[in-house]
């Protein structure tokens, strides 16, 4: 049964270096973007109609996918010290709740999400002429990659994993 966990998990870890690299990528764009943007407005006096519609359109894909992946390392803002100071086995469980609570949160984003880019559907951005569907979308897929990361934080504790540690601000 380990041996089966064991290989979800390192599928989710191999998910997660695959977002990973279209955040990189998706960022590399929305800086190309806005570089160009402001040398074609302020150099050669002609900006661009569509960059900064699209270099939006990337930073809502980098927010909502981003947290999801920043959600598994363990790198999101959060307040941990009832589980500093917590006996092993209740910080268990109080991650294990906190997993679940933020899997109930994804279900809902990904529900909802899907409702409101079918509503979306139909309307099309200003400069690009494509449909907000595209943008809207990153909704329920921020919170699929939450679910996909969740389940396998729900792994790492059925493993025995340890957390990943934060680190702390200098």
């Amino acid at each position: 049964m380990k041996t089966y966990l064991s290989l979800a998990n390192r599928a989710i870890d191999q998910f997660n270096r695959l977002i990973g690299w279209g955040l990189a990528a998706l960022l590399l764009v929305m800086t190309v973007l806005i570089f160009w943007q402001v040398f074609a407005r302020f150099v050669v006096g002609k900006p661009l109609f569509f960059s900064d519609e699209i270099a939006r359109f990337a930073m809502l894909w980098l927010t909502f996918v981003g947290a999801g992946y920043a959600y598994r390392k363990g790198t999101l803002i959060s307040v941990d010290i009832v589980l500093e100071y917590a006996g092993s086995k209740f910080a268990c469980l109080l991650r294990i709740a906190i997993i679940l609570c933020s899997a109930l949160f994804a279900f809902i984003m990904v529900k909802y999400g899907l409702d409101l880019v079918e509503r979306v559907s139909r309307q099309t951005a200003p400069s690009t002429r494509i449909s907000m569907m595209w943008p809207y979308l990153a909704v329920p897929a921020g919170g699929i990659v939450i679910l996909v990361n969740s389940l396998g934080l729900l792994l790492d504790e059925a493993l025995g994993k340890p957390p990943v540690p934060k680190q702390e601000a200098s």
